[in-house]
């Protein structure tokens, strides 16, 4: 079944699409797809920090599209202009050619507003990185999505996740995340990151950077939970 948004550049349209990202890192499925390019393009700018689940998928998606795109297939998802639709009165028949001829020259009157040189700039780079993720075909990348244990209940989740983004690798790129129960207080922290493989081996990430000093101060053990190519 398609999911369905609506107006996402408006405060209420931006709000039910923070919820609907509340538990999830891509729009459809487990991997960036044709499906969070068609959310991504009808938001005219970066949202704002305030809504924080939009913004850190927004920017993970920017930064796929800068690294080497996206082309997984999605399931499909539909963004509609406005939440209310308005209905609109269709006039008598005779008064038809009259008002077409009152509105060819009401060139004075903006019904709907124009847009700002930095909405049409924002407009423009945003179908630009759109339409070249579409020709990107650069090898030897992939996402991954881990899952990050912590020692027990009592351990700073905020400070756990800083100390595993402060490892920096080239071909390294830290994603979303998001903290999940486990049982008994414990939550374990799930973190997407994007590698190129050629210069990041995950197994080498966790072995000989998660969970060791100083970072095992807080992280007790790393699973990888999924690993999709995102760049064949």
């Amino acid at each position: 079944m398609a999911v369905t948004f609506y107006d996402v550049s408006s405060t209420s349209g931006l709000k039910k699409l923070d919820e609907y990202l509340l538990s999830r890192s891509y729009i459809t499925g487990y991997q960036a797809s044709t499906d969070d390019l068609t959310v991504y393009s009808a938001l005219p700018t970066a949202p704002l920090d305030e809504y924080v689940n939009v913004s850190r998928w927004y920017k993970h998606i920017d930064a796929l599209l800068r690294i080497c795109g996206v082309s997984g297939e999605g399931s499909g998802v539909t963004v509609e202009g406005s939440l209310v639709a308005e209905p609109v009165a269709t006039p008598p028949a005779a008064d038809t050619k009259a008002a077409v001829a009152e509105d060819d020259d009401d060139d004075d009157v903006d019904l709907f507003g124009e847009e700002t040189e930095e909405e049409k700039k924002a407009a423009e780079e945003r179908a630009a990185a759109v339409k070249a993720s579409g020709k990107k075909k650069e090898s030897g990348k992939s996402s991954v999505l881990l899952d990050v244990k912590p020692w027990d209940d009592e351990t700073d989740m905020k400070k756990l996740e800083e100390a595993v983004r402060s490892v920096e690798m080239e071909g390294l790129l830290w994603g979303a995340s998001k903290l999940v129960a486990v049982g008994y207080g414990i939550k374990k922290l799930q973190i997407m990151l994007t590698i190129v493989d050629d210069l990041v081996s995950v197994d080498t990430l966790i072995e000989e950077r998660l969970t060791v000093e100083p970072i095992n101060e807080y992280v007790q053990s790393c699973d990888i939970v999924a690993f999709n190519k995102i760049c064949k």
